[in-house]
C-alpha cells in the first residue's frame, strides 16, 4: 500500500480507569495489547506515531515514534489527534491524513486500511469513522490534516472533549465493515473484557 498521504497513529494515552492499570502493557496471549495493534499497523504503514504520556516498553524501531499529548491534562483522544497533526506540521512531513487506531482493540480488521485509501481517492469527506455490527467506532478514524485549526480551536476555546460530538459537528462519513464471526472491533476496557479476548484469541488462532 502506498501510504505517503496517511500517517498511522496509535492512541495510547488513556488513563485505563476501568481496567485498573495501564492496559497498554496487559498481555493478550504472549504479547501486550499495544504490541498486537502495532504488529498490524506496522505491516501496513512505513511510519507509525504513538501518542502516549506513559513510559512505554516498545521495541525501538525507526518506523515508530512516541510523542506525548501536545496539551497536558488527559483531555481525551481529540488531543491525541491534534498532537499527531501538529507533529506532521512541525516536522514538515507530507502526510495529508492521519489514521487513528486505539491501543485496546487487538482484533481489528486491517481491511479498513485499504478502505481508507479508497476514501481518500473519492474525496467525499474530511473525516471518516468505521462502523461494525451497528456500532460506530469513533477512534478508528481517518482525519484530514485540514481539520487542524478547527480542531485546536474547538479543544482550546470551545471545550470540546467528546470525539463523537465533535465529529457530528464537523460532519463524518461512515465506513461499514461486516463481521461474520465476532465483532473484530471489540475493545478491551476491563479485566473481564481481557478474559473474553483471550477466549477469542484461542478460538480464532488458526484463522
Amino acid at each position: 500500500m502506498n501510504d505517503n498521504n496517511i500517517l498511522a497513529v496509535v492512541l495510547a494515552g488513556g488513563r485505563s480507569k476501568r481496567f485498573g492499570e495501564d492496559k497498554n502493557l496487559a498481555k493478550l496471549g504472549n504479547i501486550t495489547l499495544l504490541e498486537h495493534v502495532l504488529k498490524k499497523v506496522t505491516q501496513k504503514f512505513k511510519k507509525t506515531l504513538i501518542i502516549s504520556n506513559q513510559n512505554l516498553n516498545v521495541k525501538k524501531l525507526n518506523s515508530i515514534t512516541i510523542v506525548p499529548d501536545c496539551i497536558q491534562g488527559n483531555l481525551g483522544p481529540l488531543v491525541g489527534v491534534l498532537t499527531a497533526m501538529k507533529w506532521v506540521k512541525k516536522n514538515n512531513e507530507k502526510y495529508q491524513w492521519v489514521a487513528t487506531f486505539p491501543c485496546d482493540t487487538p482484533f481489528f480488521d486491517t481491511s479498513i486500511i485499504d478502505e481508507y485509501k479508497n476514501k481518500i481517492n473519492l474525496n467525499e469527506s474530511s473525516l471518516y469513522f468505521v462502523k461494525s455490527n451497528e456500532k460506530r467506532h469513533n477512534i478508528f478514524g481517518l482525519w484530514s490534516i485540514k481539520l487542524i485549526d478547527t480542531l485546536e480551536k474547538d479543544l482550546v476555546d470551545n471545550n470540546y472533549r467528546k470525539v463523537e460530538k465533535w465529529a457530528d459537528k464537523i460532519g463524518v462519513k461512515i465506513i461499514n465493515i461486516k463481521n461474520d464471526k465476532f465483532d473484530s472491533f471489540f475493545n478491551i476496557n476491563t479485566k473481564t473484557d481481557l478474559e473474553e479476548a483471550n477466549k477469542l484469541l484461542k478460538e480464532n488462532k488458526n484463522d
